[in-house]
């Protein structure tokens, strides 16, 4: 007696209608679909504007942020969606996007921590990320008592682009760099725009980070500024949110509810490359502080040992980081502590325990609830976003 094959289960199948291609966010889909052996249809859109109408399939991860054509395809299907932007947070998909205040705060923090006192926010042509990115810098400053200045480099209008416009913005930035009063610390909205601020003070004589300090979020461009150790960046987690899109999409075709709110992905970590290492305090014994801090963290040091190694009492020390940093000594000390753990999990293979002694906690536990506190995730729970984006 032959017995029964057993029934074949449907595969999955799932389109991509992203209309532009990040490897990244790609490989973050990936890896989820490998775990739950879906199908990635042969139609989707990545880099080949084609829009597949006709195809058929169970749900869609979009980025529609792009042409009218492809918005009205997706909508057209009325399938479980997740789309990776908010340029139509008026359609009724999940959204699954990058938290770019965060992001922006986070640069906040990497100057303020280096004790500058001038900032400027760099972003080019209207487009919703270079926004909010912006915005939340420029906020994220002023909470903090600081102003900056936000400048921005609108393209020609024309039907078509001048000829003249990159001479153009090469002369608007090269005037904006010199004039600007230093050492200032610069927030470029992507990476791309971080290199044109390091090649213009390259051919002007501008010393960086001397006189200015350069901050970019990662894109592509700043890809092989990983080897050479040039502009400090910070890892948006691209791969983080395709893999949550992806298992929101999972749990919207298993029929679970569309959450009415977006669903925000936090960055990962600050890449510190030469760009910004720098002190830019004046005060001498601030300045002794810092470095101390540096130095020391992996020991028990506390407020009162920086105090002594800058030969000032403690209220002085105090008094004069509130002036010229806008923190306290304490503050500084638990901000480059858990810098330091960050970089700890991202780039070795250290057990937990050891980075929490190398950062200068006192136990495994303070470490766990300070990152928590600090991070919203945990220690080993953000070392596996970061290994997962390096896959």
């Amino acid at each position: 007696m032959t017995s029964a094959r057993p029934k074949k289960t449907k595969q999955t199948t799932v389109l991509l209608a992203l209309g532009w291609y990040d490897h990244r966010l790609v490989e973050g889909i990936a890896a989820y679909a490998a775990e739950r052996k879906w199908h990635i249809a042969a139609a989707s859109v990545t880099q080949e504007f084609i829009v597949p109408w006709g195809w058929r399939g169970d749900g869609i991860l979009a980025w529609l942020a792009g042409e009218e054509e492809l918005t009205d395809f997706v909508v057209s299907e009325n399938l479980p969606t997740v789309d990776f932007s908010l340029r139509r947070a008026h359609l009724p998909f999940a959204h699954v996007v990058l938290d770019h205040k965060a992001a922006a705060e986070m640069a906040v923090e990497h100057f303020l921590q280096r004790g500058f006192r001038n900032f400027i926010c760099y972003s080019a042509s209207d487009n919703w990320t270079f926004e909010a990115r912006g915005s939340g810098f420029v906020a994220g400053l002023r909470e903090r008592g600081h102003n900056c200045q936000w400048h921005k480099w609108h393209e020609a209008k024309s039907g078509k682009r001048e000829r003249t416009e990159w001479a153009q913005r090469q002369t608007w930035l090269t005037k904006l760099l010199k004039t600007a009063q230093k050492p200032v610390a610069i927030f470029a909205v992507n990476g791309t725009l971080a290199i044109e601020v390091q090649d213009v003070c390259n051919r002007e004589g501008i010393e960086v980070p001397e006189q200015v300090a350069i901050f970019g979020i990662e894109d592509n461009l700043l890809l092989p500024q990983r080897t050479l150790r040039s502009i400090t960046a910070l890892d948006p987690n691209v791969e983080e949110q395709g893999y949550q899109g992806a298992a929101m999409l999972d749990r919207l075709m298993a029929g679970k509810p569309v959450p009415q709110e977006p669903i925000w992905i936090s960055p990962a970590r600050v890449i510190t490359r030469q760009s910004t290492e720098i002190t830019a305090v004046t005060h001498p014994g601030v300045a002794k502080a810092v470095r101390f801090i540096a130095d020391n963290l992996e020991k028990a040091i506390d407020v009162d040992a920086a105090a002594r190694f800058a030969g000032m009492s403690r209220r002085g020390l105090h008094q004069a980081f509130v002036e010229h940093m806008g923190r306290t000594p304490g503050e500084q000390i638990r901000t480059a502590r858990m810098e330091n753990a960050k970089t700890l999990l991202a780039e070795t293979d250290s057990k937990i325990e050891e980075v929490a002694i190398l950062s200068g906690y006192p136990s495994v536990n303070s470490f766990f609830v300070a990152f928590k506190q600090a991070c919203k995730t945990t220690p080993a729970e953000f070392r596996k976003q970061v290994q997962r984006a390096r896959r």
